[in-house]
């Protein structure tokens, strides 16, 4: 896998997983401390996200970095 099909699938699998709790992009910006401009890009794969971030996303989502990449 290419590094941006990878971020492409991370992108498109963290969007699924915030809808799924219910989360605005808003919402998981807030809980996450990320800001809402960086959230969008990662969710469209125009940000690469380092693995503090993606730590923070996990744990506002309530979830394992392990479940973060299930099936990525």
């Amino acid at each position: 896998m290419q590094i941006k099909d990878f971020y492409k699938k991370l992108g498109i699998r963290i969007k699924k997983l915030r809808i799924e709790k219910g989360y605005t992009q808003e919402k998981l910006a807030e809980k996450s401390g990320i800001s809402l401009d960086y959230l969008g890009k990662i969710e469209v794969s125009i940000n690469r996200p380092g693995l503090i971030s993606l730590l923070k996303i996990s744990n506002a989502l309530e979830i394992s970095m392990e479940e973060l990449f299930k099936t990525l």
